[in-house]
């Protein structure tokens, strides 16, 4: 090979046009780098970095440790009660269980109001697998809107209610749907035995077992009782944990209530009043019949016309509607007169068929000439013109004296919701015609028991008696708890209050109330008629009048009372609408409570007579001094010293 091919001997030559590898200053060849020793490093150079991180670390694990034994610490300890109450909350639930309200009674002890228990369907949302699903088959069942019962089963509650208080039939196609969540609670619902007999007066019971009105609300806290309560501890899945918490308190029944009213009576009184309302083609009508020696109620009917018949009204409007009176209210003018020494039941007027009283001419029903009226013609004929020139004897202030005390202007002391006081203006507030038209029920505002109670004071003997609607209670353990007796006082004397019952008595049997007599007993009672006032607006409705009649039976010995009053009847009289209604329900009363008529009255046997002898009269004649001129007497029949029966005096 020639020289040229290598640069050293044994080097290989370079390849054509490369540039020969120099080696930089300063710097060791490749091969004498890789063959030098390897120095040690100081210690703590780079081995240090991971020293101080471990020790940060053990740092954050001791706070982050010490964070969580104070967080333990204020949840086990500071706030251990509040979370305690938390997680009790969300295992334990409670169920309210109503107390079955007490059963309304008649005087009898015949019921009128009871409760019975009914399902109600409810649910715990949790246990709701498809709430859209159960609410779809639920619907058509309970008859609740879909969208609401989704709502409900989608709630986050432990209990909602579905549908409450449903029939057995319904609960049965609900029970047959084996829905999941979905059970069954026993609540109280409130019957009618009697259907809607005395409605307006037991009352209504809500949804929620409260009174709403009536009787109901009036003694609900004694009909209510106390509802009880189960508290028990429920998984997550909403079963109940056997061995968990559970406590039951037992609802208390309510107490029963007795009242006054007699069902049968009361079921002929609303079945005479809807059959006069039918007939008369009345809007509605009251009927109040009572015992005046106790003022206990024994039936109290309140209708309206319908297009299928009378119905029960809403309210009982026996004391909560007011109406003006008319004549009926003219005893409350005359006791107040015969009370004053003002007048007697003989007292004579002289009567015109119209009178001008201020700026306002009154007149009697019926047109005719001036009467000789003594005061029992004006009771028994109803003259306006009569009563008013009594009551202006009388005098406004004694007229509202009278009044109020008879009990207008107040409530009448029964309790019961709604009642109304009535109108009576203050004889200050009087216009110059009210002399002329409180006398004789006009101008003055009543409720029709307000009405009865003055009639009720006058069968008393003029001692007025506070009505009453309730006998008593009976509590759980079957104690009774009589009702304490009802209010009396005096409100005119007994010779007044005889004085007018012979006068009312004169009005069934030849005045305007003979519609009310019944048959073999004496009757005492007053017609009225008076105009509807327009609502809202001053004076009277055209054509619109309320009748009325009110009454006592038997008349010395009272044992019966009662008023009807007819709102818009055809004929307009009271004592063509009212009285017949008044003698059918009294009469049916009496025979019920089996009070017989009086004893006919009879004078005492009195000593014979004897004949005395007139064939020689002439010593007898002369034995007193009288003047005689016959010379013979003819034979006498009958015949010298027969025995004679006294002649008995007559009674009209």
């Amino acid at each position: 090979m020639s020289p040229r091919a290598t640069g050293r001997t044994g080097s290989p030559a370079r390849r054509s046009g490369a540039r020969p590898r120099t080696t930089q200053p300063g710097r060791r060849p490749a091969q004498a780098r890789h063959r030098q020793p390897v120095r040690a490093r100081p210690v703590g150079h780079r081995a240090g970095i991971p020293a101080r991180r471990l020790v940060a670390m053990l740092v954050g694990l001791c706070l982050l440790f010490a964070g969580v034994v104070v967080r333990l610490a204020f949840v086990q300890v500071l706030s251990s009660r509040r979370y305690a109450a938390v997680g009790r909350s969300q295992r334990v639930h409670s169920i309210v269980l109503p107390a079955a309200r007490g059963t309304i009674y008649d005087r009898n002890g015949r019921e009128l109001a009871l409760s019975m228990p009914q399902k109600t369907v409810w649910a715990d949302p949790r246990q709701v697998r498809d709430p859209a699903g159960e609410a779809r088959a639920l619907a058509p069942v309970l008859h609740v809107d879909e969208g609401v019962l989704r709502d409900r089963l989608s709630r986050s509650a432990a209990f909602v209610y579905l549908a409450r208080k449903v029939d057995d039939a319904t609960a049965g196609r609900v029970d047959a749907l084996h829905l999941p969540g979905v059970s069954f609670l026993d609540e109280p619902k409130r019957f009618m035995p009697a259907g809607a007999l005395a409605g307006p007066v037991l009352g209504q019971v809500g949804t929620d077992n409260t009174g709403l009105g009536g009787v109901e609300l009036a003694y609900n806290r004694v009909l209510s009782g106390s509802p009880g309560e189960l508290v028990a501890e429920r998984d997550p899945q909403g079963h109940e944990i056997p061995a968990g918490e559970r406590q039951f308190r037992a609802a208390q029944r309510g107490d029963d209530l007795v009242l006054t009213i007699d069902r049968s009576l009361q079921y002929e009184t609303e079945r005479a009043l809807g059959e006069e309302i039918v007939s008369s083609h009345a809007k509605g009508g009251i009927a109040v019949v009572t015992d005046p020696t106790t003022g206990e109620i024994l039936a109290m009917a309140n209708l309206v016309a319908g297009p299928d018949g009378p119905r029960p009204a809403v309210n009982n409007a026996a004391v909560t509607n007011v109406y003006e009176p008319g004549s009926v209210n003219k005893v409350v003018t005359i006791a107040g007169a015969l009370e004053q020494h003002l007048i007697a039941p003989s007292s004579v007027f002289a009567v015109p068929d119209h009178l001008k009283v201020a700026d306002a001419m009154f007149s009697d029903h019926d047109p005719h000439p001036v009467k000789q009226w003594n005061v029992t013609d004006i009771v028994s004929n109803s003259s306006n013109i009569g009563t008013i020139m009594i009551g202006e004897r009388l005098g406004k202030n004694a007229i509202d004296r009278y009044l109020r005390a008879f009990g207008l202007g107040t409530k009448t002391g029964l309790s019961f919701p709604g009642e109304s006081a009535g109108i009576l203006l203050d004889p200050k507030l009087w216009s110059g015609t009210s002399i002329g038209t409180v006398p004789i029920g006009n101008g003055l505002a009543v409720t029709a028991l307000q009405m009865l109670d003055v009639y009720n004071t006058i069968a008393n003997g003029g001692v007025f008696v506070a009505p009453s609607l309730v006998k008593g209670t009976v509590d759980g353990l079957g104690g009774h708890h009589a009702t304490p007796p009802n209010a009396r006082r005096r409100v005119i004397s007994a010779l007044t209050a005889h004085e007018l019952t012979a006068m009312l008595q004169q009005v069934v049997r030849v005045g305007t109330g003979t519609a009310a007599a019944i048959n073999g007993y004496d009757v005492a009672g007053k017609t009225g008629t008076a105009r509807k006032p327009r609502e809202g607006a001053r004076g009277y409705q055209a054509g619109a009048y309320v009748a009325t009649f009110a009454g006592f039976v038997p008349a010395e010995r009272p044992r019966l009372s009662a008023i009807v009053v007819l709102d818009q009847p055809t004929p307009i009289y009271g004592g063509l609408v009212s009285a017949p209604v008044f003698a059918r329900v009294a009469g049916y009363g009496l025979r019920l409570l089996d009070i017989p008529p009086p004893e006919p009255r009879t004078a005492p046997p009195a000593a014979a007579v004897t004949t005395p002898t007139t064939i020689h009269p002439s010593a007898e004649l002369d034995g007193v001094g009288a003047a005689r001129t016959a010379a013979t007497t003819l034979p006498q029949y009958p015949s010298p010293t027969t025995s004679l029966p006294r002649p008995q005096p007559q009674h009209p």
